[in-house]
């Protein structure tokens, strides 16, 4: 028997908890995030609130301005974990494994438990009711043969949504003339370069396979296998906060006291992270930093973040982390990420509410790079892959030190 596959996405998790812990909100546009006065954007908001066009990840004063009259709180992150909690102990009960993509949102192997469709149909209507009866929450839940199918289909009826679709053929017909952002890997600027191109449905990705692989490269490649209805990843079984971070570390021949030398540094330790994190799959909610000074003193830094495993993101937190240390002579310098996901998170973490929306650049890492050839004259240029591995990078670092 083909897998079978239970994706739940709890609706506006955070605005629900405080609405169902807080009556009188009920009704009422709530943002979750920053508050108008302060600097930041919105992590979620309720369904009342989307109807004024507020979304995540938007600009708090933005927000404030569609909905002056709306509920502005700060997220308690304590109590939607304990939440978190109890909806993990239903999930179990009906998954042979299941796999966290978020506080509010899993995938469930439902293949053997069930036995067959019908039983995981019933599965997915009874972690409905059991989510309604014993949190007093509603989720919205589809259940599929793929990962990619079963959260297209949660999303197909939000809010309290269910929806089945049992088949590649179910898939494609039901996503074939829709707009690409469709298929969750699909993000706004991907979907901008492809417009650009004149491929803006799921079938123009199908008749254009070879161009939409030479504008996007690998990442071209499993959009088209998406397109197509193709995934046969499993369903991992863990906790994203039970899992290890993946971090990466150097302790140099001499202490280094050039700060700036040091943030070069990071570039090479952020990608060596991202590699790290991509052969096993995971990306990190958290950046540290870990540093050694020469009386061997260790101190280290960390700040929350949007899930990424991203060399650019890894290096542009661990770079703000490192001005907030002592500026005194360096043995060893580390980075890494924790609080390990499976998927990118696409919510807002309240750590970053206080900063403004992102107007980077689309490569800033090429950047970092173009620079360490400037530098110190170095060419990454197809190289990078060999840098990571055995003493490779301790030489590389050595040599910058040296030639800087």
């Amino acid at each position: 028997m083909s897998q079978i596959i239970i994706h739940v996405d709890m609706d506006a998790f955070y605005a629900s908890v405080e609405m169902r812990d807080d009556p009188s909100l009920r009704g009422k546009p709530l943002i979750i995030g920053s508050l108008p006065h302060e600097r930041g954007v919105v992590a979620t908001c309720s369904y009342e609130a989307r109807k004024y066009g507020i979304h995540s990840a938007m600009n708090i004063k933005e927000a404030y301005r569609l909905c002056p009259n709306g509920v502005y709180m700060h997220p308690n992150f304590d109590k939607y974990r304990a939440v978190s909690d109890q909806l993990h102990q239903i999930w179990n009960e009906y998954a042979s494994a299941t796999e966290s993509i978020a506080l509010d949102e899993a995938y469930l192997d439902a293949t053997e438990k069930a036995g067959s469709w019908e039983n995981a149909c019933a599965f997915a209507h009874t972690i409905k009711r059991r989510t309604r009866e014993e949190l007093g929450l509603t989720c919205s839940v589809g259940v599929a043969y793929s990962k990619t199918a079963a959260k297209t289909a949660s999303e197909e009826k939000k809010p309290d949504g269910y929806f089945e679709i049992p088949t590649e053929e179910a898939f494609v017909n039901l996503i074939l003339n829709r707009d690409v952002q469709v298929l969750y890997t699909v993000g706004k600027k991907t979907a901008e370069k492809l417009n650009r191109s004149g491929i803006r449905t799921v079938r123009d990705i199908q008749t254009r396979q070879d161009e939409v692989i030479r504008l996007l490269g690998r990442q071209g490649q499993w959009i088209v296998q998406q397109a197509l209805g193709k995934d046969d990843r499993k369903v991992v079984a863990y906790r994203p906060e039970e899992a290890k971070s993946i971090s990466r570390e150097l302790t140099f021949q001499e202490d280094v006291e050039d700060f700036d030398f040091l943030k070069d540094v990071l570039v090479l330790l952020s990608l060596s992270v991202e590699k790290r994190a991509e052969r096993v799959g995971l990306y990190g909610e958290g950046v540290h930093l870990k540093i050694t000074y020469s009386d061997m003193k260790t101190i280290t830094r960390s700040r929350l973040t949007a899930s990424t495993r991203s060399a650019a993101a890894i290096m542009r937190e661990a770079a703000r982390l490192l001005e907030q240390v002592q500026k005194r002579p360096v043995r060893l310098i580390g980075v890494g990420i924790y609080h390990m996901t499976g998927e990118m998170y696409r919510q807002v973490h309240f750590d970053d509410l206080l900063r403004e929306p992102s107007t980077e650049k689309q490569d800033p890492l090429q950047e970092d790079l173009e620079r360490l050839h400037r530098r110190y004259g170095l060419d990454f240029a197809g190289n990078l892959d060999k840098i990571f591995h055995g003493e490779t990078l301790y030489k590389t670092v050595e040599y910058m030190r040296k030639h800087k």
